[in-house]
């Protein structure tokens, strides 16, 4: 029975940093998709130094390391005299423009592939440019885009673990702190298996949504 209250501790106080780990992962998905969007839109553009900005943009974000993004923000930032309250927004904003860096190439990358035929058709039905995107475009892009956008769902979660160098106290933070002081290694078991949940849960929802946006093959 001490052993069961002992693990119940234990559990209890990994789920604690499960908020922190939920509330980046939600500030994240919240800003970073329309981000996405928007920037692939502008690398898209006929614009030139539009065109090249979020190129330049994407090069910096996919072509360093997200853990040294973090560090950049949180330690680095404030020798510019940006000053934070807390690790949570730096994180936060880390992730989103990050994230949005990898969303836009996807987001992208399924708008191009749309065949040209549908502007074309879409401009024989009196559509606009931002008409043909919304009705049209968008909503087959959606659907091609499912399963890299599943993808980043998943690394999102496993991600969140950086943020423990930075003492926000999520899920592998707490689990580590237990492992120090108890000299015990469940907390990681217990620690892998909240990961494992969140990460079934997203699979599940990405899977429903292809099967929801399947008719449009």
């Amino acid at each position: 029975m001490e052993n069961l209250d002992k693990l119940l501790s234990i559990t209890l106080y990994i789920l604690k940093g499960s908020g922190v780990t939920l509330g980046l992962y939600a500030a994240t998905a919240v800003f970073s998709l329309p981000l996405g969007l928007m920037f692939a839109l502008g690398k898209i553009s006929k614009n030139k130094i539009l065109s090249s900005a979020v190129g330049i943009y994407t090069w910096v974000f996919r072509g360093t390391p997200l853990l040294l993004q973090l560090f950049f923000t949180y330690y680095g930032l404030p020798v510019f005299g940006v000053r934070w309250s807390g690790p949570f927004i730096p994180a936060a904003l880390t992730f989103i423009v990050n994230y949005a860096a990898y969303l836009t190439e996807i987001f992208r990358a399924g708008i191009q592939s749309i065949d040209k035929g549908q502007y074309e058709a879409a401009k024989v039905l009196g559509m606009n440019y931002s008409q043909t995107m919304r009705k049209i475009i968008i909503p087959q892009t959606i659907k091609r885009i499912l399963p890299p956008l599943g993808n980043e769902a998943i690394t999102l979660v496993k991600d969140t673990a950086l943020v423990s160098v930075i003492a926000l106290a999520e899920i592998l933070r707490n689990a580590k702190e237990i492992v120090t002081r108890e000299f015990i290694i469940t907390p990681f078991f217990i620690a892998a298996a909240i990961y494992l949940v969140f990460t079934s849960v997203i699979v599940l929802t990405f899977s429903r949504m292809e099967k929801k946006y399947s008719y449009y093959e």
